[in-house]
């Protein structure tokens, strides 16, 4: 067996064992590239009645929030809350639930609930079942195939490798042997009179080939949330060979009160940031009385976006982390999603996103099409 025929088993078999999953995941991918942009126009309880002259605190609207779901869910904990930084918009109000760790189903695994309220007359406009939330599915169906993440993620990340090796021996096996073999590989030589399977052949090479970078970039940076190790190996090779601790800082205990200082640390997270897109409040465990309270604050340019942490009693700011602030492993994991969704290069980047997934998508389906018409090619001239 020559290395061409080789390559072309290896490109074969691989196609076939990962093809479906592919498939799902390229389908996914194109859906939710656009899910911040569809969102707010999908569902009208992103948006409050009419905009009036003040807002309530956030700690009067997590406490209505709180009340509305404790009725309906009074084993889920309040886990955070969303701001944009738009007066049209309601505030984002969590609640978790952590149910079976070995549940088959992502859902049985652990509950969310989302309360949307209108920041100014603390009336309940939503509350979201969060887990069936049409982009929530299909983030699980892309990330898990909806499957318990243990479950999932191995499959899932499985069948990205085998992608990304078939992809590398699609590109052998398209690497023309001369001019004139080129020409027909670089576009669409189509007439009136060309043949189906002489066009399905066309798509999945052509095609292949100009989106080849950008579905290697996809799946590499899908890998990340596969497997830990390959996460953790990645911001290894960023840092030089080095592994860096994390600073852990704690709230200050001789000013406990069973209160958090939320109004404060929201006021001082909106006024050191007044532009930012969104800010988001990550409510501490109650249980662990030195924990902080962290707060995160979205930009339009994601390398401006800022991590903060508090005292949760006294509501004092102890650090504030800007993305140069970071290490070289944890720039590349902070921006690994907006590479991986491509608004890393904004709204060029997710079209951009959108046809690489499209076409990742069709690739395993017009490569079964030329594997079927060569078999059935060859059965007819056997018979």
């Amino acid at each position: 067996m020559g290395f061409k025929n080789f390559i072309k088993k290896i490109h074969l078999w691989l196609g076939l064992a990962s093809g479906i999953i592919v498939v799902i995941l390229g389908i996914t991918g194109c859906l939710y590239v656009f899910e911040e942009e569809l969102r707010p126009i999908v569902h009208d309880y992103y948006h409050v009645d009419q905009i009036k002259n003040k807002k309530l605190p956030i700690s009067k609207l997590i406490e209505i929030a709180q009340k509305a779901n404790h009725k309906i869910n009074p084993q889920q904990t309040l886990s955070g809350c969303r701001i944009i930084n738009d007066d049209k918009r309601t505030v984002i109000i969590w609640f978790f639930q952590e149910l079976d760790e070995d549940a088959f189903w992502y859902w049985n695994n652990y509950q969310n609930t989302y309360v949307y309220i209108d920041p100014y007359t603390g009336s309940i406009k939503k509350l979201e079942e969060y887990n069936f939330e049409f982009f929530v599915f299909v983030r699980m169906l892309h990330q898990t195939l909806c499957f318990n993440s243990k479950i999932g993620d191995p499959i899932v990340g499985t069948a990205t490798i085998l992608f990304i090796i078939s992809l590398i021996t699609g590109l052998i096996l398209w690497w023309p042997k001369n001019k004139s073999a080129a020409k027909q590989r670089f576009w669409f030589q189509w007439k009136n009179n060309t043949k189906w399977k002489r066009k399905n052949y066309d798509l999945h090479n052509i095609l292949g080939y100009y989106m080849m970078v950008f579905a290697l970039i996809i799946a590499l940076t899908g890998l990340v949330w596969a497997f830990k190790c390959y996460d953790k190996g990645v911001q290894w090779l960023f840092n030089g060979g080095k592994t860096y601790e994390k600073e852990k800082l704690v709230s200050d205990t001789t000013h406990y009160t069973e209160n958090t200082a939320t109004d404060k640390i929201y006021t001082t997270t909106k006024n050191l940031n007044p532009n930012a897109k969104s800010y988001y409040l990550f409510v501490p465990n109650a249980d662990d009385s030195l924990a902080t309270f962290q707060t995160f604050v979205r930009y339009k340019n994601r390398f401006d976006d800022v991590s903060m942490e508090f005292d949760r009693y006294t509501g004092k700011n102890l650090k504030i982390t800007t993305y140069n602030d970071r290490n070289n492993g944890e720039k590349f994991r902070f921006i690994n999603y907006d590479l991986h969704v491509g608004s890393i290069l904004g709204f060029p980047g997710k079209v951009l996103a959108f046809f690489a997934s499209l076409v990742s998508a069709s690739l395993p389906i017009t490569g079964f099409l030329i594997w079927w018409g060569r078999n059935n090619k060859k059965k007819k001239k056997a018979s």
